[in-house]
């Protein structure tokens, strides 16, 4: 396949993944893995009415989903403070610095490059800064600034038409699989990030050259 882009997420792509992060920190509590990142999340394959989706799609700002997420917590019986998830995600691992590095080679070998992301408002200078974005990104397709978000068809659509490529064009590497199958049913082929950074390198790599 003969790429003319490539698509990034960003959390769980060039930081570690916040899916373990919340698994683990639930496990601490000694609350049901699952229930806890639904109760956290919803249901994070759809695009829904939960808080966080609200959130992500810029309908309703961080403390109004924390404060609201803590009522779904209590109301299940245990604490789901965001904040203090988010607070747990620092020793978790940082920023994989060898893909970003990776990652500014590719604008320079002719692909165009696009961030997709799911985010929050309130953490945009925060995250746009832990690498230089600027230099690996032609564009950045934020949810929470185009009001639409993961998986729903059109955010990819947007991608499509701000990189100016085809579906079959496009290399998209997302660490949540329903993203990736979203992206799919459009045409778009998918790549699965997992916790190995030498292996999505080693991947990406073998993709665009193969």
């Amino acid at each position: 396949m003969s790429y003319q882009a490539i698509f990034f997420d960003f959390g769980g792509v060039f930081t570690a993944s916040p899916f373990h992060a919340i698994t683990d920190f639930a496990i601490q509590q000694g609350t049901d893995a699952d229930l806890f990142a639904e109760t956290l999340l919803g249901q994070y394959g759809v695009d829904g009415d939960h808080p966080w989706h609200r959130m992500e799609r810029g309908e309703i700002t961080l403390e109004q989903a924390r404060q609201l997420i803590i009522e779904l917590g209590a109301n299940k019986g245990f604490e789901a403070d965001i904040y203090e998830v988010f607070a747990s995600m620092g020793s978790k691992g940082g920023v994989r610095e060898k893909l970003a590095d990776y990652a500014l080679t590719l604008r320079p070998a002719g692909f165009t490059t696009v961030c997709v992301t799911n985010n929050v408002k309130e953490f945009g200078e925060g995250w746009r800064n832990l690498i230089p974005t600027s230099e690996i990104f032609d564009h950045i397709v934020d949810s929470c600034e185009e009001g639409v978000r993961k998986p729903d068809p059109k955010i990819y659509q947007i991608a499509l038409e701000r990189a100016n490529v085809k579906p079959n064009e496009v290399l998209f590497l997302d660490d949540f699989e329903g993203n990736l199958i979203a992206a799919e049913a459009l045409g778009i082929d998918g790549l699965l990030v997992t916790e190995d950074e030498e292996k999505t390198i080693a991947d990406l790599r073998e993709a665009i050259t193969s």
